[in-house]
């Protein structure tokens, strides 16, 4: 990967919607090589897929909590708890993590009342889970701007 590529991913991941024409103006190139290269990052895993970046209040999930979860220790408690994750669309986020707790996730509701809720009936009974604390966000200081590729 040279300085060209690592132009086109810094300015896809500022703006995903940009014309291969557009990139290709911004990185210095005309627009076949440009598209050779961003086709080869796709090929190559390093560009994965493209999304919209969607408000949460405008679609009734402004109220975020991050749930730091302990999952018991075994292979098969932890495989039936990440499976079950997967699945579950509140939870728009999940990391498994070394040492305590196991798990952070992220979870977009409603309200508190949603979030309660949540975690009354499905957060605290997912298989293998022994604990959980919530810290609920009070305002977001950085959204998820890409990696750096400098």
């Amino acid at each position: 990967m040279d300085a060209i590529d690592r132009s086109i991913l810094r300015e896809l991941q500022a703006d995903g919607r940009l014309t291969n024409q557009e990139l290709a103006a911004r990185v210095g190139l005309t627009p076949s090589p440009c598209l050779r290269r961003v086709r080869q990052l796709e090929d190559d895993g390093i560009i994965q897929t493209y999304r919209a970046v969607v408000d949460p209040v405008a679609v009734g999930r402004g109220f975020e909590v991050f749930a730091s979860v302990e999952v018991r220790r075994d292979r098969a408690s932890v495989a039936a708890f990440e499976a079950e994750v997967q699945s579950t669309p509140d939870v728009v986020e999940a990391y498994r993590l070394y040492g305590a707790p196991g798990s952070l996730l992220r979870i977009a509701v409603a309200d508190s009342d949603a979030y309660e809720r949540f975690w009354t009936e499905k957060l605290i009974s997912l298989p293998g889970v022994t604990d959980v604390n919530s810290q609920m966000i009070m305002k977001r200081i950085k959204s998820p701007q890409g990696v750096p590729v400098d």
